[in-house]
């Protein structure tokens, strides 16, 4: 397990001339059937145990809506250490960025449930108090993810647009969003996942996802890093305030985040 997640995994030029040009791309065969497997379980598990949504569907508003939310699970998770602090999928980060090494942000399970809310248009920086734009999301299914359960939809290129950065995820931002993409050249990209697959994107390209209507959750971890050289920017908004308190303890704006829950992640190859 440990040897497959340490392989490095290059990249050939094209990846990553996709990636600077678009901000998102989709990698097959990153993860082997029997890692997903593994992991599958233990993030599972830990949602179960760690959620705290407990409304009914009917209950609650778009954002709870959208999937159950379980943070930061490797402080509290030993056994899903290995897949956060994997040297393969932080070469992959440190290859798409461009940069010498990374940093986690943090990671998050994120399962819609069977019946499960769209996701609105968003750009995940929007939330995070990051000085630069070299931020990437590892978007790791733990299933096949057929259309129907929810597949992430990217619009590529849109990282370059500004209208639209300052919406939380709420039914407003889905209708701006959506207007101004609609408007644009960027292409709408909605695939299914196979096994292995993981999506990357950048902190400010917009995504969304559509409701699950299968009768299974889509199960998902994600994995959050960041140039190991970025910088705390003061906050713009109250939820960049919340994410400087809880995710960059103790880092000052105009300081590198080197807080102790942004450890370097050694990257392979």
């Amino acid at each position: 397990m440990l040897d497959a997640l340490s392989r490095p995994h290059p990249l050939p030029r094209e990846a990553v001339d996709h990636y600077r040009e678009y901000a998102w791309i989709k990698l097959r065969d990153v993860l082997e059937p029997e890692v997903i497997d593994h992991f599958d379980r233990i993030v599972t598990d830990a949602v179960v145990r760690l959620n705290t949504q407990h409304l009914p569907m009917e209950e609650r508003d778009t954002y709870g809506r959208a999937f159950l939310q379980v943070t930061n699970l490797w402080v509290r998770e030993e056994a899903v250490r290995p897949l956060v602090f994997s040297p393969r999928l932080a070469g992959i980060a440190a290859q798409l960025m461009q940069v010498r090494g990374v940093r986690l942000y943090h990671d998050q399970a994120l399962y819609k449930e069977a019946g499960g809310g769209y996701t609105p248009w968003h750009a995940d920086q929007y939330y995070w108090p990051l000085a630069s734009e070299k931020s990437i999301t590892a978007w790791i299914p733990l299933q096949e993810t057929p259309l129907e359960m929810g597949a992430l939809e990217y619009s590529a290129g849109s990282h370059r647009l500004s209208v639209g950065r300052d919406r939380a995820i709420s039914d407003e931002s889905e209708h701006l969003i959506d207007k101004a993409l609609r408007g644009s050249d960027c292409p709408h990209i909605v695939e299914p996942f196979s096994l292995g697959e993981v999506g990357f994107h950048a902190g400010w390209l917009f995504h969304r996802a559509a409701p699950n209507t299968t009768d299974r959750p889509r199960r998902v971890m994600c994995i959050i890093y960041m140039d190991q050289d970025m910088r705390l920017k003061e906050p713009e908004n109250d939820h960049q305030r919340l994410d400087r308190d809880v995710w960059c303890p103790g880092v000052e704006v105009g300081q590198i985040i080197d807080s102790t829950l942004n450890p370097v992640i050694p990257v392979a190859g």
